[in-house]
């Protein structure tokens, strides 16, 4: 299992602003797509089922964007272990020469979906991410 998990994302014509590059607004919508398949990819089905996350803070520095037909590489990764019910979540975008053009700090909370309410990250659940980015 992989702490750090890669996607791959081209500018269609829908993501496209007045600017002529992605809106912002797509850059959010891509940090949660790449999130929910990290998730996907490395927790537990039993943990899937049972568990579901909550955006609850983006902080995202623009320093740069692509046009209609570029693409870029996402990656993520979990810095460090949960705090209580939350997990901080690193998400950095890289054009085609490599250099990071949006880069995104999220914090995401863990609801029980039986109990419809926010929950102590249970260790089993953090566990399949290590290691953390502090850990080496």
């Amino acid at each position: 299992m992989s702490n750090r998990h890669t996607l791959t994302f081209t500018a269609a014509p829908q993501h496209i602003d007045e600017l002529g590059h992605v809106n912002n607004a797509v850059w959010v919508d891509w940090i949660q797509q790449i999130a929910t398949a990290h998730w996907s990819a490395v927790a537990a089905p039993e943990h899937q089922a049972q568990y579901v996350w909550v955006v609850t803070r983006h902080e995202i520095d623009y320093r740069g964007n692509i046009g209609l037909g570029e693409s870029v590489t996402g990656e993520t990764f979990i810095p460090e272990g949960p705090t209580g019910a939350r997990f901080d979540r690193r998400v950095d975008f890289r054009d085609a020469s490599g250099k990071v053009i949006v880069s995104a700090k999220t914090t995401w909370a863990i609801i029980d979906r039986a109990a419809g309410r926010i929950v102590r990250v249970p260790k089993e659940v953090a566990d399949p991410f290590r290691p953390f980015g502090d850990e080496g």
